[in-house]
């Protein structure tokens, strides 16, 4: 699996860092009551409405390869805590209408409590900065994500000291575009700087998205099969004939799995 390697990305959600259920739920919740010190609204109301903004984008995006994106979802949410009804069941949300009921800033602000919050309530998985700093004596290496907020992401990489490792955080809210779809690849073979195809190993914890999408740009690909079972991180449709090069317990196996761990701990 080494011949020939010059770089691993890494998938984010479930795959650096398990999200169980509880975990987002408070991220949800403290942001709710931020959103009630600045806007009035209550809690219970903004999480109810968060929640079902979310499930809407996940119909109408997720299949067409576009991100649920966060900054769209505030703008919703405050929109009908202010009065706006929802578009009904297969109509979609107008945009300048949406504008006229939330403000850019109160916007950005909602963004900034959630990745604040998130930040807060996740905690840093025990080994993975060590793993990363070896690993990046010998390639260049990458976080490629899907995620609504690439703010959260990047404000989580910096806090937990992984950020000296990485020579590219790639995440589908920025790209425009999620796994499994190839641009998303091809943006982080690009940031990376290395030729998209078998010279990077993809590993993630999604079949359907991570080893699929790799896949099929010639990448080679490392599965992590144990995650939260209740986690709410949604996953692509499987694919039963999907075979990884590699398969593991935790992305802390990496090494051992591609016999490094002998060279690495001698580094």
């Amino acid at each position: 699996m080494i011949d020939g390697l010059e770089a691993i990305t890494f998938d984010f959600g479930n795959t650096l860092v398990p999200f169980p259920a509880n975990s987002m739920a408070t991220v949800v919740r403290r942001t709710a009551e931020w959103t009630r010190e600045a806007t009035g609204c209550r809690v219970e109301e903004f999480i109810t409405v968060w929640g079902q903004e979310r499930l809407r984008q996940f119909a109408e995006d997720v299949p067409e390869g576009r991100e649920a994106d966060m900054d769209i979802r505030a703008g919703r949410v405050l929109a009908r805590l202010r009065g706006r009804a929802a578009p009904a069941i297969g109509s979609r949300w107008d945009a300048s209408e949406v504008a006229r009921f939330a403000a850019p800033e109160e916007v950005q602000g909602i963004l900034n409590a959630y990745a604040s919050a998130f930040v807060a309530a996740t905690p840093v998985p025990p080994g993975v900065r060590e793993m990363l700093a070896r690993l990046a004596l010998h390639y260049r290496l990458g976080i490629l994500s899907n995620w609504p907020l690439a703010l959260a992401v990047e404000r989580f990489v910096e806090s937990a000291g992984w950020a000296p490792h990485l020579k590219a955080v790639v995440v589908s809210h920025r790209v425009g575009v999620i796994k499994p779809w190839p641009g998303i690849f091809e943006t982080a073979a690009r940031e990376l700087e290395v030729a998209s195809g078998p010279a990077i190993l993809h590993v993630g914890d999604d079949v359907g998205a991570d080893v699929v999408g790799a896949h099929r740009l010639g990448w080679r690909t490392a599965w992590v099969r144990c995650k939260p079972e209740d986690s709410p991180l949604p996953v692509a449709s499987p694919v039963p004939d999907a075979i990884p090069d590699l398969a593991m317990d935790s992305v802390t196996d990496l090494e051992g799995a591609l016999g490094l761990q002998t060279a690495t701990g001698a580094s």
